[in-house]
């Protein structure tokens, strides 16, 4: 028997009927599905020193379990001293079983390691049912290793969805237990 990720499976027997009854939608294919997960960090001191890019790589490759690529800049910027074609950050897209491992560290292991949480903010939707939100600090993935860390710097996890709309993409994600701020507490 081959492996299956633990969210996979959840997503088929318990999130699918879910939102079937929570949206009324006529057949499954009609529910959200998550597409894929994108990490992404930008390393502005990448320009002076090259060695930054080096660190970034690994570290997003220790972090998402797949190889990550430097991101180059589109254009000139004089004031900072940045050329056309200068890495100047990282980023690694997962998909599939990836993904879902990935997902599954991130709720279960890395966001209860963040110091003060108390709980995602939901503000960061695109009105087409994706999700953006930033984390300050690398070091909550336990990949990590804090003492070969040579500078502390944060990355964006974006969560591409198929829902048409925002409140469906919250309910998806919901669903896989991202832990959103309860918004009746703060009101």
């Amino acid at each position: 028997m081959s492996y299956i990720a633990r969210l996979k499976t959840k997503y088929t027997e318990e999130v699918v009927p879910a939102l079937m009854n929570e949206f009324k939608y006529k057949s499954s294919m009609q529910v959200p599905r998550l597409v894929k997960i994108s990490l992404n960090q930008g390393i502005g001191t990448a320009i002076t020193d090259k060695k930054q890019i080096d660190n970034g790589i690994d570290e997003m490759t220790m972090i998402a379990g797949q190889k990550a690529v430097a991101t180059k800049s589109r254009k000139d910027i004089s004031n900072f001293k940045l050329r056309k074609g200068m890495p100047v950050g990282v980023r690694v897209t997962l998909r599939g079983d990836r993904m879902y491992e990935f997902l599954d560290r991130l709720i279960s292991v890395s966001i209860p390691r963040i110091r003060d949480f108390r709980g995602i903010n939901d503000k960061g939707f695109d009105g087409k049912g994706n999700y953006t939100f930033g984390i300050t600090e690398q070091i909550i993935f336990p990949e990590i290793n804090i003492d070969k860390l040579s500078k502390i710097s944060g990355m964006d996890i974006t969560f591409v969805t198929t829902a048409t709309n925002d409140t469906e993409a919250l309910a998806l994600l919901k669903q896989f237990g991202l832990p959103f701020k309860n918004q009746n507490k703060q009101q």
